[in-house]
């Protein structure tokens, strides 16, 4: 005998639903109505309508700001994407080794964000860090305070560390359920190693991949404590990022303009999201992936 259909496990959402709407829509909507008003206090915000919006989108800096985070996270996606694939290729080889490697990979990942810096900083101190003594003593210059090429490259390096074990772990994990016999199966054939990567283990790890670059994107663009802590976004605002500019509304006590920027800054990620969800989904129905 069939069961009627009911529709009564949907309840059991609910408690995630009340959840989600405290900690997520409710400030969302909160912020949303700040950015239409200038406001002193809680108590004495005075409604501007969309002021906020249009000096935010017609001032060069926000653009500007714009322009150094895209360039930040399609820098550290181009470093980290490639590298945590080929370590994780590489682990591989190394059978049982394989999983004190990935713990020591993923130590970084519980480390406070806001230490991240601090551990950099001191690391190329060239009185006090291994790093900076050795680049001492190789006779390079390294000033990141006032050269925005060295300040980018350590900004670029903290972040790499923080996060490089994400990409292995998850590529790690792909690549070791690939069932032995689809290797075999190419070295019979005679597939070079190009071959086996685009057409086998590529393919199996894409689903993995997607979420890091997705999770990357969102964590590299809105980056903030590890450039503020650096060098606040200097030299001269050559690593001033878009959550620098935010930052530097709330210091200013300027919340109203604070709150149009963090929404400017939630849909262009929210679009981004989605831009990119819709061309994941698009080639995973597409003939070619479904065969």
């Amino acid at each position: 005998m069939i069961k009627p259909h009911s529709n009564r496990a949907w309840l059991l959402l609910l408690p995630a639903l009340l959840i989600l709407g405290f900690v997520a829509v409710l400030p969302l909507v909160a912020v949303f109505n700040y950015s239409f008003h200038d406001i002193f206090t809680l108590d004495t915000a005075l409604w501007v309508g969309p002021q906020w919006y249009l000096e935010i989108i017609r001032d060069p800096s926000f653009w500007a700001s714009l322009g150094r985070s895209a360039l930040f996270s399609a820098i550290v996606l181009s470093i980290q994407v490639p590298l945590g694939i080929w370590i994780a290729l590489l682990m591989l080889r190394i059978g049982r080794w394989a999983v004190p490697v990935l713990m020591m990979l993923a130590l970084p990942l519980v480390v406070p964000w806001n230490m991240i810096a601090g551990m950099w900083l001191t690391l190329i101190d060239p009185q006090v860090g291994l790093l900076g003594k050795a680049i001492a003593a190789a006779g390079i210059g390294f000033d990141y305070k006032f050269t925005a090429l060295h300040t980018w490259i350590l900004i670029v390096a903290a972040d790499t560390w923080h996060w490089l074990g994400l990409v292995v772990i998850l590529s790690y994990a792909s690549l070791s359920a690939i069932p032995a016999s689809y290797r075999q199966a190419a070295a019979i054939d005679g597939a070079s190693r190009l071959a086996v990567f685009r057409h086998i283990e590529l393919p199996r790890i894409a689903g993995a991949l997607s979420i890091v670059l997705l999770l990357r994107f969102v964590d590299s663009f809105m980056i903030y404590t590890e450039a503020f802590t650096i060098n606040a976004g200097g030299p001269q605002g050559a690593t001033t990022f878009i959550s620098l500019e935010l930052g530097e509304d709330i210091r200013s006590f300027t919340y109203g303009r604070a709150a149009a920027r963090a929404m400017l800054d939630f849909l262009i990620v929210l679009s981004v999201a989605w831009a990119f969800i819709r061309i994941r989904a698009g080639r995973d129905t597409s003939p070619e992936t479904t065969r």
